[in-house]
């Protein structure tokens, strides 16, 4: 029987509605990967080199990091929504300092504030493990997360297409509006979640090693990280494939990018059909299982001389249906390891996974640089995707190894 509170849409006395969530969690996605097909144009019009004007992804990914170990503890602290609505105010503010740059270092400055975004990736999950349970958050998550992906498969299309027609300036514009109108949104519909507890700082970080000292925690975070490391590594190489390797316009890139989001939607809806029934760690070793065998197909058949951008982008869909599967596991695994600490939980484990992505994303635009092929791309992704499955093979046996001791899980 569902334990979900009642929530009324655009009624701040209630719980934020699914749909709230989903434009939250979206809106912050939708950043990431809406202005990738217009990364070589701009590198042209920054007069700068590809390695520079990629530190727009990955120096966004380490802002988002660090800006996600201050969201959870504050979001705890003071309540979730007083925090949404102040980095969304944030974000809208920093959009248009992009748009409006005039050179190659105040965008990057620009394009880290918008980092504040992540807020909606945080929170929104946060939120659901405010109120229900670990294997109803697991499934509500997969739903919330499955809709938020229709944001990013689409996102880059309109990216590319706005960049033909107008300039890759209106994307920025059109990521403003999009700012505007969930700030607007989370206004009007975002009820206080938080348990109202209200713990100072210093009484939050008395509780950090229990949360640290949680081999559970870390075995969800690694798997977690290594899954969507997979994803930012294609974040960070894939416009120089699409453009240098297979010489795809703009637009078609954008068709391109938009693979990955295909999966993510589809593993999320499996994730929201069926993890209440199967359990959270068989989702996550299925998801990470997916992604490894994609990802090394696609590595041997580029190495075998028959890579081409179908089968780069097609087999690439196997890393969002592979993240799909995990992260809403993943995560309803990590904020459940100690609810009372769900805000600085998701806070700490997205800035672990986006800081790694971050690392990746940099280090695949450099390796790019090795060579005319997707070949370096590939084992980057392979390497990080089969490091996932490792790590939920450990807390698997973590758990086993506690039920056979009869001990309480960590």
């Amino acid at each position: 029987m569902s334990s979900r509170p009642e929530v009324r849409f655009l009624d701040r006395s209630t719980p934020p509605h699914i749909i709230t969530l989903v434009l939250m969690a979206g809106v912050a996605a939708m950043n990431m990967a809406a202005f990738l097909p217009s990364l070589p144009r701009m590198t042209v019009y920054f007069e700068t080199d590809y390695s520079v004007m990629q530190l727009s992804v990955s120096l966004y990914l380490a802002a988002t990091a660090i800006l996600q170990l201050l969201i959870g503890p504050l979001s705890d602290r003071y309540g979730r929504r007083p925090i949404v609505l102040i980095c969304f105010g944030i974000f809208i503010a920093a959009s248009v300092g992009c748009m409006l740059a005039p050179n190659i270092e105040v965008f990057l400055a620009f394009r880290m504030l918008q980092g504040a975004v992540a807020v909606g990736l945080v929170l929104s999950r946060a939120i659901v493990r405010d109120m229900v349970p670990q294997n109803e958050a697991a499934s509500m998550i997969g739903y919330v997360t499955m809709g938020m992906a229709l944001v990013p498969m689409v996102a880059p299309m309109i990216g590319g297409a706005l960049d033909q027609l107008f300039g890759w300036q209106a994307t920025f514009v059109f990521l403003i509006a999009s700012g505007i109108g969930v700030f607007a949104l989370c206004y009007a519909d975002q009820g206080e979640t938080a348990s109202g507890e209200g713990k100072s700082f210093a009484a939050q970080a008395r509780e950090y090693p229990e949360l640290l000292a949680s081999r559970r925690f870390w075995g969800y975070v690694f798997s977690a990280a290594f899954a969507s490391g997979a994803f930012f590594a294609f974040l960070g190489g894939a416009p120089l494939v699409a453009s240098d390797v297979y010489g795809l316009s703009a637009f078609w890139a954008g068709f391109g990018f938009g693979a990955p989001a295909i999966g993510y939607a589809t593993g999320n809806y499996i994730s929201g059909r069926y993890s209440t029934r199967i359990g959270i760690n068989r989702m996550i070793q299925a998801g990470a299982l997916i992604t490894s065998a994609g990802m090394v197909l696609a590595l041997a058949i580029s190495l075998a001389g028959y890579g081409s951008a179908v089968t780069f982008f097609g087999l690439c869909t196997f890393v969002g249906i592979g993240n799909g599967l995990i992260m809403p596991n993943a995560t309803a695994g990590m904020l459940s390891v100690r609810p009372h600490l769900a805000g600085t939980a998701s806070g700490l484990g997205s800035s672990i996974l986006i800081g790694g992505g971050a690392v990746l994303s940099a280090f695949a635009g450099v390796a790019l640089g090795w060579g005319a092929t997707d070949v370096p791309l590939l084992i980057i992704m392979a390497i990080s995707a089969c490091l996932g499955f490792l790590s939920i093979l450990f807390v698997v046996a973590r758990e086993k190894r506690l039920a056979e001791n009869g001990a309480l899980p960590d």
